[in-house]
């Protein structure tokens, strides 16, 4: 079982915080995928009632990050190339459009941000810090979408947010991998500098096409 801590916040309920730590544990990997989720025990942990951890797993089973079965009662949802395939063609779509927008709009010295966090990611490929490059792909990501200055756009993205980190984690701890995620992310970084509109919407396409590629070829192995 993982080490789960709250962080408590007097403005925020506890059913939230207790739900936010799970739902983190769970993205993170912290939590793995068919890990039983026991309330009593959970509850022990994080030094709370069962209340909270039972209204929090429900939450988290809507939200499709649970799963709750009538043998084994609520367990962390596997990764599975149905729901693979789902989010990442919502993504797909949704990034090449902020790229379009964020070509449009960025700065030279917006994209330098970009250059900068991907230089990051280099220097955390160095480490082999697996955390540390998730972390900064979501940044470098995150970014474009703010440059696409579309606030409905942002908001439906960052609904999508826990699902694609559980794949990205998944993606990037293969060793060759890192090194593709560089090149590509230097790829946009060129073509927005050029201000290709085209040409970043199929950078960006290509590289969440990859890691589809990569993470159902991992699923299938493991069946």
């Amino acid at each position: 079982m993982a080490n789960l801590k709250l962080s408590f916040d007097e403005y925020i309920p506890l059913r939230d915080i207790v739900f936010k730590t799970l739902r983190e544990a769970i993205v993170t990997g912290e939590l793995k995928p068919g890990e039983r989720l026991m309330e009593i025990k959970l509850a022990n942990e994080m030094g709370v009632s069962r209340t909270p951890v039972r209204e929090a797993i429900r939450k988290l089973e809507q939200e499709g990050l649970v799963r709750l079965t009538a043998r084994k009662g609520a367990e962390v949802a596997p990764i599975n190339a149905k729901d693979l395939k789902e989010v990442l063609e919502i993504r797909k779509a949704l990034e090449g459009l902020a790229c379009q927008l964020a070509c449009q709009n960025a700065s030279e010295e917006d994209i330098q941000k970009l250059e900068e966090i991907n230089a990051e990611i280099g220097e955390a490929i160095k480490e082999n810090d697996i955390e540390r490059i998730a972390k900064l792909d979501v940044r470098f990501h995150d970014q474009i979408c703010i440059y696409s200055s579309n606030s409905q756009l942002i908001m439906i993205l960052s609904r999508l947010k826990e699902h694609i980190y559980r794949y990205r984690l998944e993606y990037i701890a293969d060793i060759k991998n890192k090194n593709n995620i560089l090149e590509e992310h230097g790829k946009i970084i060129q073509d927005m500098y050029k201000k290709n509109e085209k040409a970043v919407k199929k950078d960006i396409e290509h590289h969440i096409e990859l890691q589809e590629k990569y993470i159902l070829n991992s699923l299938r192995a493991g069946n």
